[in-house]
């Protein structure tokens, strides 16, 4: 499980603080779908940010009882002078896991080619992005993070992707942030809102999203 007890994130502005996250306390069980809705501003990637450890909350405690991915399709991490190839190497060293297996499944699923020999500073941010998702399938989690619609390639690629995520890791958990509403709700089987820093959890779909289009603009 994952847990939030108390959460506060806040960040400094002119004369003084912004609480992006006010007391945020929720509980995600392993294979566990749930979605997060906001507006812009409403402290939605933050969130994202603070479960997969990239942030630490300003008060309150996280506790992480499963693996927690890096946001999917997330390349801004990535050494543009090193290749593909040593890119995955370096991160399976960061993530303790061995190498020798997870080449050629990232170098096929990639399809990367040669430039998977090349260094990521050259390629197109779908290059990028199929290799983060690539990564992120071979390197195990218990949880997977999707910041926003996770669109990768074409449409027979991201077919492949919904196909590796969706289907053979059904058992995982998924925390989905998206301004998509048919993506949470072919994902997700509970839905929480940010309304000015508060968290509003609902296990009904319909509520939910009947609860944001009335506060949405708040």
């Amino acid at each position: 499980m994952i847990e939030l007890r108390e959460v506060t994130m806040q960040y400094p502005v002119r004369g003084g603080h912004r609480t992006v996250l006010d007391r945020i306390t929720f509980r995600i069980e392993r294979g566990e779908k749930i979605g997060f809705l906001g507006r812009n501003g409403a402290g939605k990637s933050t969130l994202v940010r603070l479960i997969g450890g990239g942030e630490a909350p300003t008060s309150g405690t996280i506790v992480r009882g499963m693996s927690v991915s890096w946001p999917i399709a997330f390349g801004g991490a990535f050494q543009g002078q090193l290749t593909g190839l040593d890119n995955l190497k370096f991160i399976c060293r960061v993530y303790g896991k061995s190498i020798e297996d997870k080449i050629p499944f990232v170098e096929d699923f990639s399809e990367l080619g040669r430039y998977f020999k090349e260094p990521v500073g050259t390629y197109s941010s779908g290059m990028q992005a199929r290799l983060a998702f690539a990564i992120s399938m071979a390197v195990e989690f218990d949880c997977y993070l999707i910041d926003e619609v996770m669109t990768v390639g074409d449409r027979r690629f991201t077919q492949k992707c919904h196909e590796e995520l969706m289907v053979k890791r059904a058992d995982r958990s998924l925390i989905v942030v998206s301004h998509h509403e048919d993506q949470i709700r072919n994902t997700c089987t509970h839905l929480g809102v940010l309304v000015q820093g508060v968290l509003h959890r609902f296990d009904d779909l319909d509520e939910g999203y009947d609860f944001y289009h009335r506060h949405a603009s708040e």
